[in-house]
């Protein structure tokens, strides 16, 4: 199929740039080979080289193109040096994942340390802002692009054990919504998936163990837990032209649990 045909269909991402955080394993991985697959041209960030060296070569060995920068999210710096590597390397910015995330803290939260319930906090909104921050002004230099934000259903429904962790994800749909209406005339468009238990290692206490699973999984219309590519897809249809009127926006996927 040539360049030019490949442009015409709405899930094509060639000359796209996209930046993916915590993209050496689970969702980030996914999105970043699957848009990858799709011509984008990805940038494999977490904060261990040699993790995200592994998927960038796998993603070249492929025939797709990937390098890797490494990036604490928790630092403004990195977060600044992440955007300017990329923009070195390639020259724009059409496309940001912000798919890092942290949980330190698995308890009640009349329990919860001050430190740790910072630390979620700080991870999981402010990075995501000051991500956003960097990369919108230059995603909007390049004549538009796409914001993704990766929550979960935490966001949507109260829990006795992940409530500072829920409180983080609301927010970002929050963040979302508010960052929408800020860069929407700029034609840089924000959105939030949130996805239900993934089997990725960021969740593997809450599918690993065979009683917990089998009772998530009863609970769930599709009677099983999700995989990385179900949410890397989502990703990839919202840096496409098919979702070019989608702004604002949070995608379930969870297999049903929040409607059953």
């Amino acid at each position: 199929m040539t360049t030019q045909a490949r442009a015409a269909h709405p899930f094509d991402l060639t000359g796209q740039v996209a930046v993916i955080t915590g993209s050496s394993r689970g969702i980030g991985r996914a999105a970043a080979e699957i848009m990858a697959g799709l011509g984008a041209k990805v940038v494999i960030s977490s904060r261990k080289a040699e993790a995200c060296k592994e998927v960038a070569d796998g993603i070249a060995k492929a025939g797709g193109e990937a390098i890797v920068i490494p990036c604490n999210i928790s630092r403004k710096e990195e977060i600044e040096a992440l955007v300017a590597g990329t923009l070195k390397q390639w020259g724009r910015l059409d496309t940001l994942v912000c798919n890092a995330a942290v949980n330190p803290y698995f308890g009640p939260l009349a329990k919860i340390p001050d430190e740790a319930f910072d630390k979620i906090m700080a991870s999981n909104i402010k990075s995501n802002l000051w991500l956003s921050n960097t990369a919108a002004p230059h995603i909007a230099k390049a004549g538009g692009g796409s914001i993704v934000i990766v929550s979960s259903i935490g966001g949507l429904r109260g829990s006795t054990m992940l409530g500072a962790y829920g409180i983080s994800k609301a927010a970002d749909f929050q963040l979302a919504r508010s960052l929408a209406l800020e860069w929407g005339p700029q034609n840089v468009r924000i959105n939030c998936i949130a996805p239900g238990l993934i089997k990725t290692d960021f969740a593997r206490a809450l599918w690993e163990d065979d009683k917990n699973r089998a009772a998530r999984e009863a609970g769930t219309p599709l009677r099983r837990i999700g995989e990385p590519d179900e949410i890397g897809g989502i990703v990839a249809f919202l840096a496409s032209k098919a979702a070019t009127f989608m702004t604002g926006s949070v995608i379930v996927a969870d297999g049903g649990v929040t409607i059953a």
